[in-house]
């Protein structure tokens, strides 16, 4: 990938991660994700519209993310990618920038999709540090050399049912196909983060994992934008949940009727500690119909 036209240091959305969240170089991007690909069978299928991918750092949940995210159509032209960390009502946030810093080089923004979307909806831009998309973008450069990106931010409310069904109404006018990756995490337990409904132990864990974290992917799996919504407001079982609706309401437009789930992992099995938090890969097709 190139660069296009003429290009200075306000054209590009600079990495604000640092290297403990992915690799900083090419050679070591690349590195990481052979040792993945070593560790996992063959793709089940590679006809995904759409997924829910986490967004911790690489060593927590990056692995996750890839197993998720290479089950998408490998003809994807554009990748749309929506983060969250904005509450219900905060609405949709865009990046205007028109690249993306990647340890592969930059992503080109898709500017046209942008532009059709900005006349359906309104939307602020995004100027906020944030991981949610960041994280995703050197797995998607990597899967999807050729692919746009469109960075994208919602709130958890009826904002991300709004923006999950315009996107799939402009994606089903374009020729090139278009994937959509809602990004969140799970249920984030513990003090660190002041929830612990169920103190600290065994039992905790437990709670977190098997209730908590089980019921917001059943509802996920089963593409109910209420309840997932629901789940992650009122149970705070999820830290994004606008983007995992997005995502939901973007397959359910193309005829989706129910999610795989690629896998779960938590935190605590990597460090256990009385602070963790829990992860999903679900992918989304309708290869079937």
């Amino acid at each position: 990938m190139h660069y296009i036209g003429n290009m200075n240091d306000r054209d590009v959305r600079k990495r604000i991660l640092p290297p403990g969240w992915y690799p900083a170089n090419e050679k070591d991007t690349v590195h990481v994700i052979k040792n993945w690909e070593k560790s996992l069978e063959a793709p089940g299928i590679q006809s995904g519209m759409s997924g829910v991918v986490p967004h911790a750092g690489w060593s927590f949940s990056g692995k996750l993310a890839y197993k998720t995210l290479r089950q998408l159509d490998p003809e994807t032209k554009v990748v749309i990618v929506v983060g969250g960390h904005m509450r219900a009502g905060d609405g949709i946030a865009i990046a205007e920038e028109q690249y993306f810093e990647t340890p592969f080089g930059p992503v080109p923004a898709a500017e046209d999709f942008k532009k059709k979307l900005r006349k359906q909806l309104t939307a602020k831009e995004d100027k906020a540090a944030d991981n949610t998309v960041e994280v995703q973008l050197p797995i998607v450069r990597y899967l999807f050399p050729e692919a746009q990106v469109l960075w994208l931010r919602v709130g958890a409310g009826e904002e991300a049912i709004e923006l999950g069904r315009i996107c799939a109404g402009i994606a089903g006018t374009l020729s090139e196909k278009v994937c959509m990756i809602g990004s969140t995490d799970l249920t984030h337990y513990g003090p660190n983060y002041g929830f612990a409904p169920k103190g600290i132990g065994p039992e905790a864990v437990k709670w977190a994992q098997q209730e908590n974290d089980e019921g917001i992917i059943r509802n996920m799996l089963q593409m109910q934008s209420a309840d997932v919504l629901e789940w992650g407001n009122e149970r705070k079982a999820a830290c994004s949940p606008g983007a995992a609706v997005a995502a939901i309401e973007f397959a359910a437009s193309h005829g989706c009727e129910e999610g795989i789930l690629t896998g779960y992992e938590s935190s605590y099995s990597l460090h256990p500690d009385s602070s963790f938090v829990g992860y999903a890969g679900i992918v989304y097709s309708n290869a079937d119909k």
